[in-house]
């Protein structure tokens, strides 16, 4: 460093750029260097091969102290590595070693890009322009994440790009009853501590769309405990109750005097267990939540805190809502990452989204997409550690 502030001060005294010149020319090459090490490092490799004799791609970025690693079935995140209060990296979310592991797993939505439409519709049914339509039902009478072959069973096409990959997914005009044909691009990219995954989409007819990740978090890293600990924040001051198949009445509810409010931070598993009628009917929390500020704009909607390594996790998106799931139908049938069993609240989600099942409630934003139209939105993971 000495020698390249030497070789500036030398440069400038020969130009007669003085200390005025110096110091431009200095702080621009130390900001483009620095944009340099913010960087990810980005590769590729073969991860495994399907049935079909497809070959599954991972993608891992590096930057920093944090690394991420995506496949290209299912757009899944598979893994991010992140450091605790004492610089120790540990895995923070749930998942598989192995291709095998995560072909068997058609349960969980592990890290997955779920749709065409993430979360729920009403008995797989909605209308649009006058027409209706029907969704493959599997869960409770009602479609979920797509239905029964969503996005996170399909095969994505990838391409390096800065700082990360893109993943590009056509589906075609009736592929589980959704209409026109819709070609999705989903971007990981990494800078230093912050995980961005944008969206695009666009449709040649008239649809719906909702996509959304579906990794499970764990900040006590490599899956050293449930999440029961973990203290969160929701800026939301509603959120969207529903009846006892999980599809929402209507109704926006406000969060006071509820288990429900999370606007200061409590510990996961502080009233998971209340009388409450919706926590009740989820066997824990699995609700969307109203977010605070516009729609379309980049805002904080979630900061979670792990006490006992010091991880911090912020949610940043564009979205209305965030479906914030404390992991209750994990029941030990599936083992992660260190032979370790996933069973209930091991792992919670915070899924940036529209609301659950807004086709059929007016008063929800809406999920329609037209010819012409780009449909896109943005939601940054940023990993950090808090004092002790």
């Amino acid at each position: 460093m000495i020698i390249f502030v030497n070789w500036i001060i030398a440069y400038c005294r020969k130009e007669r750029l003085g200390l005025i010149g110096m110091k431009a020319i200095a702080i621009g090459i130390l900001m483009v260097s620095f944009g340099t090490m913010a960087r990810a490092t980005v590769t590729k490799a073969d991860f495994g091969k399907a049935p079909d004799g497809h070959i599954v791609e991972v993608y891992t970025l590096t930057s920093g102290q944090v690394e991420a690693r995506v496949i290209t079935y299912g757009a899944k995140l598979i893994s991010v590595r992140a450091p605790d209060r004492s610089g120790r990296a540990a895995d923070v979310v749930l998942g598989y070693d192995t291709w095998p592991d995560w072909l068997a797993d058609g349960k969980t939505h592990f890290g997955a890009v779920v749709g065409r439409y993430g979360n729920r519709i009403a008995k797989g049914v909605f209308t649009l322009d006058g027409h209706t339509y029907h969704i493959p039902v599997n869960n409770n009478g009602n479609a979920l994440h797509g239905g029964t072959d969503g996005f996170d069973k399909k095969f994505w096409n990838a391409k390096l790009v800065p700082n990360g990959v893109e993943l590009t997914l056509v589906s075609p005009d009736g592929d589980m009853g959704f209409r026109g044909t819709l070609t999705a691009k989903v971007t990981y990219t990494l800078v230093k501590n912050d995980l961005t995954i944008h969206y695009e989409e666009t449709s040649d007819k008239p649809t719906i769309v909702n996509l959304t990740n579906h990794t499970y978090f764990n900040l006590t890293g490599d899956e050293m405990g449930d999440v029961l600990e973990h203290v969160l924040t929701l800026h939301a001051q509603a959120f969207t109750p529903t009846d006892n198949t999980q599809i929402p009445t209507g109704e926006i509810r406000s969060v006071q005097d509820t288990p429900m409010d999370f606007r200061t931070p409590h510990a996961i598993g502080e009233r998971i267990d209340s009388d409450y009628d919706q926590t009740k009917l989820a066997h824990g929390y699995d609700h969307n939540w109203v977010l605070d500020g516009k729609a379309g704009t980049l805002r904080q909607a979630a900061f979670v805190s792990e006490p006992k390594s010091g991880r911090t996790l912020t949610v940043m998106t564009t979205e209305p809502g965030v479906q914030f799931y404390s992991g209750n139908s994990l029941d030990g049938t599936f083992t992660g990452r260190h032979g370790k069993r996933y069973t209930k609240h091991m792992g919670f989600c915070l899924e940036t989204q529209h609301y659950p099942d807004s086709p059929n409630h007016p008063n929800f934003p809406s999920t329609v997409l037209r010819p012409g139209q780009v449909r896109s939105s943005t939601t940054v993971f940023h990993f950090g550690v808090a004092p002790k």
